[in-house]
């Protein structure tokens, strides 16, 4: 894990092309792969792409077939007091999104008409919902597990999907608004959930090597906000509990985090009151999948057109 690059795949067209020529995400949309909305990382996906998606999926459920976790799908959106008790806007507002709705009546409505006819801003009458957009497919799940009670001496093992989203507008394809994020999430004890996030470095390592991908696995952090953000960046990386499965996509100077395996301690126990067996606060852990991210790797290293990828490839996918 010292963030070295392995694996036998060029890496000469990485570099971004000289602004006369196309760059990658110019060639996804040329190729029809990704569609253009007019807001920079939010982008419709073509028949194409969603089948990389699809094929990437199933690949992650085979790995952890034979776990036995329990399968849950959430919606882009959740709790809006659920979030607040989460703590993210503690560490990351800057990336938070809320839905707004409007609220007003029948002259605030006509109010709002002539804001638009006269092309001026018509978003004064809204108010925030009680709901959010989701940061992590994990963040819902904590209060429904605390719900349960104490978890069994074995703990708990679920496997999540849901589509996320962070506000940072990028011309990066791999820096997505709106994107979709699998994860397993283990709860139980110390020992229990760092035993979990051992395996999946593993077993992460094996699924990228067998898509012929190079990749780094590297100690990091959560892109914690403001002067004391910096020092929870430090500590948790000094405590070892994030590392990320890196695949050089846009260049290889900026590498992108196509995997995440992190180590909550007990933070979700405490902050849900999430006990084990014993009484003890439990612990978690989860590894994080970036569906969109591992689709563009492949399109990035194998090319465009999904036919001419390598056999291997294609078997490992679609069998």
């Amino acid at each position: 894990m010292d963030g070295t690059f392995s694996h036998d795949v060029a890496f000469e067209d990485l570099d971004e092309p000289p602004a006369s020529t196309p760059t990658f995400l110019d060639r996804l949309f040329d190729q029809g792969l990704l569609v253009r909305t007019g807001v920079d990382g939010l982008y419709g996906r073509s028949g194409a792409f969603e089948s990389v998606v699809d094929a990437v999926d199933r690949m992650i459920s085979g790995i952890g077939a034979g776990d036995g976790a329990e399968v849950m799908r959430f919606p882009p959106g959740m709790s809006r007091a659920v979030f607040e008790r989460s703590g993210y806007l503690k560490s990351f507002p800057n990336l938070a999104g809320t839905v707004h709705s409007f609220c007003g009546h029948e002259a605030d409505h006509a109010g709002l008409l002539a804001c638009l006819d006269a092309g001026e801003d018509w978003t004064g009458d809204q108010a925030a919902t009680d709901i959010v957009l989701t940061p992590a497919a994990c963040y819902p799940l904590y209060p429904l597990a605390a719900e349960r009670g104490a978890l069994p001496a074995e703990g708990r093992l679920f496997d999540l999907q849901s589509y996320c989203f962070r506000r940072e507008p990028s011309l990066e394809p791999t820096r997505m608004q709106m994107f979709r994020m699998r994860e397993y999430v283990r709860m139980g004890s110390p020992e229990q959930v760092l035993a979990f996030r051992e395996s999946w470095l593993a077993r992460g390592e094996a699924m990228i090597r067998d898509l012929r991908l190079p990749l780094a696995i590297d100690v990091a952090n959560d892109p914690f906000f403001g002067r004391a953000g910096r020092m929870l960046a430090n500590n948790q990386r000094a405590q070892g509990l994030k590392f990320e499965l890196n695949v050089p996509v846009n260049s290889l100077d900026k590498p992108t985090a196509c995997l995440s395996f992190n180590y909550h301690q007990d933070h979700f126990g405490t902050t849900w009151e999430l006990r084990q067996a014993d009484g003890a606060v439990a612990h978690t852990a989860c590894v994080g999948f970036g569906m969109e991210r591992i689709t563009l790797a492949l399109l990035r290293h194998h090319g465009l057109d999904l036919t001419a990828w390598p056999e291997s490839v294609r078997a490992r996918l679609w069998g």
